[in-house]
């Protein structure tokens, strides 16, 4: 079962991103939202690392591949410890501290600059391929979308991973449904998703509720069976909120002053 403290800890996080796109007037929440619990397994449950010492060369790494998501990372950085939650005020605004395309040399923990869609899972691949070269333990996990799946940069990468026999690298699909002109599978159906995973060699298992810790958590410790792993995870775009659930606008928008206050409201 998830536990309180899990599920409280997940709404903070929920409520510093919500705050922050809405001081910034910036967009991108619905894709950050879908992501929060994936984070959080990732950050608090699965990945070894440690936020005094976020340079360890045996450390597992995180890519984030759809960068625009950035606030969410942020938040799960600082409320795992690795910079002061007050930083996040400083997201995407003039002067500030957090790009709102991730910065790699912005804040500690942040692995790897991205933005452009489709980049970094390539990226992540290359740290994962270093590690099986100099026999470092280190897991290698990006999280990439669905509507990235477009890109052909990201089945490169899936014919190569099987082909070096990444067993140390793990591909989260947040699948939420929803990219930036409308409904994923209407723009390219994509409907069997895991299946395509599978056949590209990946050891793939589907996460039905891509909000569910247990779930989640069971997925990434599975065997990787000699293989990377992919892990299709069924999610909610804007999932916490209930006005910004399943919406293609909050791909776009951030929140006026009444909509904050009801979406803290319901974020209790």
């Amino acid at each position: 079962m998830q536990t309180q403290t899990a599920v409280e800890e997940i709404k903070d996080i929920r409520r510093s991103i919500v705050k922050m796109v809405h001081n910034a007037k910036v967009s991108h929440i619905g894709a950050a939202f879908s992501m929060i619990e994936t984070l959080y397994t990732l950050y608090f449950e699965i990945m070894n690392i440690d936020p005094k010492n976020p340079e360890d060369p045996n450390r597992d790494k995180f890519v984030l591949s759809k960068g625009h998501g950035s606030a969410a990372l942020y938040a799960t950085l600082a409320h795992r410890g690795f910079y002061p939650k007050e930083d996040l005020m400083a997201y995407c605004i003039n002067h500030g501290k957090l790009p709102g395309h991730l910065d790699k040399d912005a804040a500690p923990g942040v692995e790897v600059s991205a933005g452009s869609l489709g980049h970094g899972m390539p990226v992540a691949l290359g740290f994962a391929l270093a590690n099986k070269r100099m026999n470092n333990p280190g897991k290698v996990y990006t999280i990439i979308g669905d509507g990235e799946c477009n890109e052909g940069s990201i089945w490169e990468a899936a014919m190569l991973a099987p082909s070096l026999k990444l067993d140390n690298y793990t591909v989260i699909i947040d699948f939420n449904k929803i990219q930036s002109f409308g409904n994923t599978n209407d723009i390219i159906d994509q409907s069997n998703m895991a299946e395509r995973w599978k056949s590209f060699g990946f050891e793939t298992i589907e996460v039905h509720n891509g909000h569910d810790l247990e779930e989640l958590k069971k997925a990434f410790e599975a065997p990787f069976n000699g293989k990377p792993k992919a892990v299709v995870a069924h999610t909610t775009k804007g999932s916490g909120v209930s006005f910004m659930e399943n919406k293609l606008l909050w791909h776009y928008k951030s929140p006026d002053d009444e909509q904050l206050a009801q979406a803290l409201e319901e974020l209790k």
